[in-house]
């Protein structure tokens, strides 16, 4: 009895209702690596730029799953901007104002 209720309130929700509080329906969707997808773009420790499209605003390199990158790719690309900070071309941490 109690199995058939949890199979009958599974497909009551249709899955991921945004806390059970009738949100919004979260729908991933594939995402693609752009670097395996246009080869012509490469992973460099000198364009800043680029890498800023990686890095958080406080200054963390952001994860697979908001960037969408391959795991090779992620890889090269917190190397690049483990080098470019290293070097100065980006911040360590966000500039926080004094108080």
């Amino acid at each position: 009895m109690a199995e058939e209720q949890v199979q009958e309130n599974e497909q009551s929700t249709g899955g991921y209702s945004g806390g059970g509080y009738g949100g919004r329906r979260y729908i991933a969707r594939p995402k693609i690596c752009q670097f395996c997808a246009d080869k012509n773009i490469t992973i460099d420790y000198k364009s800043s730029d680029m890498l800023r499209r990686f890095v958080t605003e406080e200054g963390k390199i952001r994860p697979r799953r908001q960037t969408g990158t391959c795991a090779r790719h992620q890889r090269e690309l917190a190397s690049a901007v483990k080098r470019a900070r290293h070097i100065a071309l980006l911040p360590f941490v966000s500039e926080r104002p004094t108080d």
